[in-house]
């Protein structure tokens, strides 16, 4: 199973890992609630792909419709993104790690000099489209190489992250790449995803210590949900959600022709998608399933309060 933005289980829990490191209190309780708390991070993925995506986003952090976001630093539009993290100091946004370029006529490069990362490059000189063929070609300190770029790079613009995460899953996907990703984080004292499939988790798990702050579940939409459902999954998830820390992932963004455009022949994830995701988080509907269900949205910057 991919953790990626083409195949994704719609619930995916990993809550073992966290039992594996015999934590003497949960998240909940370090965190002042009581141990059965149900915590959410409502989260949009991708910000700086596109304006589109920009505004839904920002308009549903305006709205606390999201609790957090995250960023894609070699993106276009990251200086727009950089100017509203300056005018909203409190807002959680994180780096959405991007090793990978995945539209059909838009794409982007690296942040880190093409000839320091030449694996990182598929024939036509952008990031490679697609999960496997950049887990196949990716040199690992290349790699490294490019996510600390993106972390300077977007420090240097004023940005403060709370927390790390990968762009499709790629740093997910070989045990070398994820050390580096956990590597990293630490270094920058940064909670971050780690949410591992069940083939690879095993070997993975050496490289976590009781200090690494693991969510419970991970909640997101997949291409077997009809733009009929769109909304009954969405309150389902909140209903069916247990106690500890869930990150519901959405994509937010207008159908508009931008989106239109960034996203042609790409249903998955793509404008109509993203225009369904941001629909259902700012509906009442949606905001009376959490009130109802009793969940308490918390952020990334609450985690990342934890490791200091």
């Amino acid at each position: 199973m991919r953790f990626s933005e083409l195949s994704f289980a719609i619930l995916f829990l990993i809550s073992s890992l966290t039992a594996a490191q015999g934590q003497a209190k949960t998240i909940a309780e370090r965190l002042g609630y009581p141990r059965d708390s149900k915590l959410l991070i409502i989260h949009a993925d991708d910000l700086a792909v596109a304006h589109s995506e920009d505004t839904a986003s920002f308009d549903a952090l305006d709205k606390h419709a999201v609790t957090s976001a995250s960023i894609m630093v070699p993106c276009p539009w990251l200086i727009e993104v950089a100017a509203y993290a300056k005018d909203h100091p409190d807002a959680d946004l994180g780096l959405h790690l991007t090793l990978t370029a995945e539209w059909n006529t838009y794409r982007w490069g690296p942040v880190e000099s093409k000839d320091k990362v030449p694996s990182l490059l598929d024939p036509s000189g952008y990031l490679w489209p697609e999960v496997e063929p950049a887990v196949r070609n990716l040199k690992v300190e290349e790699a490294e190489r490019e996510i600390r770029s993106q972390i300077e790079r977007a420090v240097a613009m004023g940005i403060h992250p709370t927390h790390l995460d990968s762009h499709m899953g790629v740093l997910f996907e070989r045990p070398d790449l994820f050390a580096v990703y956990v590597k990293v984080a630490r270094e920058y004292k940064l909670p971050f995803l780690a949410a591992l499939s069940p083939d690879v988790s095993k070997e993975l798990l050496s490289l976590l210590s009781e200090k690494d702050l693991l969510l419970d579940s991970v909640v997101m939409a997949d291409p077997a949900v009809a733009p009929a459902n769109w909304k009954t999954f969405y309150i389902t998830a909140i209903k069916n959600l247990k106690p500890g820390v869930t990150e519901m992932i959405v994509h937010l963004g207008h159908d508009d022709a931008e989106l239109q455009a960034v996203t042609v022949d790409h249903p998955d994830y793509g404008a109509a998608w993203r225009q369904r995701d941001y629909d259902v988080v700012t509906s009442p509907e949606f905001k009376k399933a959490l009130e109802e269900n009793h969940i308490i949205l918390i952020q990334w910057k609450d985690l990342k309060k934890l490791l200091n």
